[in-house]
């Protein structure tokens, strides 16, 4: 009686709770000491997060971040500005909505079918700046964000190649745990099923059971997305009432107003450019590959 007495208590909510504290100021002191930017970005739901990408171990979770802190020390996805990708978001292929889900989060829209380069490297640092622009806009106490997948108009021939979405996933996986809450990938073609298959044996399953296939003519589809948003804010590509349209001056001017706080919060001082050209004057750093989450 002793003894199922103690485990209760062990399990106890409370009690969980500040052995995960413990484990965040012991993953802190495992780091040592940090400075600049990456002081900056060691917060504690920072920490937290790769914990939890890492099942709490401490040692797996320190060298995940340590990873993180090197490909952020050199790809800088914190000084990227609107200006060097606007040219990838011209046909609004990705861009942060108008609104939010029902829980506060911010909402990217992906609209794979709108491709409108070839280019692997540009494609990436693209949705970077765009996962890095959703992060500084998240509400307070907000630690991830949703994504809407559009699939109108996508063909093999507009999808990324499976390398480049393999880039992507180590970059997602590896240096933005925990950042994804959903991913509704909304009236998927039947050919996308290859790509699917092929790209999924590279998730983490518990990234993976953050990936939602829905479908118009699908109640159970139609629910689930009246459960994680308001049907008069949802566009009506997603089974919503709302119209989507994605004008490039209007958010290339809303990008260029966050690139001003991006720079604030970092304490940086923003990089001059020419804001009537769209395209980067900049070659892009090399891409560093993260070993998959597991």
């Amino acid at each position: 009686m002793m003894f199922l007495r103690r485990k209760t208590t062990q399990n106890h909510p409370e009690n969980e709770s500040l052995q995960k504290d413990e484990k965040v100021s012991e993953l802190r002191a495992e780091l040592g000491p940090l400075s600049g930017r990456s002081l900056k970005y060691c917060t504690d739901g920072c920490l937290r997060r790769y914990l939890v990408a890492r099942n709490w171990n401490v040692e797996k979770a320190k060298k995940m971040l340590e990873e993180s802190l090197k490909w952020r020390s050199t790809y800088k996805p914190e000084e990227i500005r609107w200006h060097e990708v606007a040219h990838e978001g011209e046909t609004g292929k990705v861009s942060r909505a108008n609104f939010h889900d029902r829980f506060g989060r911010t909402v990217l829209i992906m609209r794979p079918g709108k491709q409108n380069t070839t280019s692997a490297e540009g494609n990436i640092r693209h949705l970077v700046y765009l996962i890095e622009n959703s992060i500084l806009n998240l509400a307070e106490g907000q630690e991830s964000m949703s994504w809407l997948i559009d699939f109108t108009g996508w063909t093999l021939r507009t999808q990324v190649p499976v390398r480049t979405a393999l880039d992507i996933i180590n970059v997602l996986q590896g240096h933005y745990p925990e950042r994804l809450a959903v991913a509704f990938l909304y009236n998927p073609p039947r050919i996308f099923e290859a790509f699917w298959k092929a790209v999924k044996y590279f998730l983490d399953p518990k990234t993976s059971e953050k990936v939602k296939f829905v479908y118009p003519k699908k109640k159970d589809s139609v629910e689930l997305m009246q459960t994680f948003f308001d049907m008069d804010n949802l566009p009506s590509e997603f089974g919503g009432k709302a119209t989507l349209e994605y004008d490039h001056e209007e958010f290339s001017r809303m990008m260029t107003e966050d690139d001003v706080k991006t720079a604030t919060f970092w304490g940086l001082d923003d990089k001059p450019h020419n804001p009537s050209n769209g395209h980067a004057g900049v070659e892009a750093s090399p891409v560093l590959l993260a070993s998959p989450a597991s």
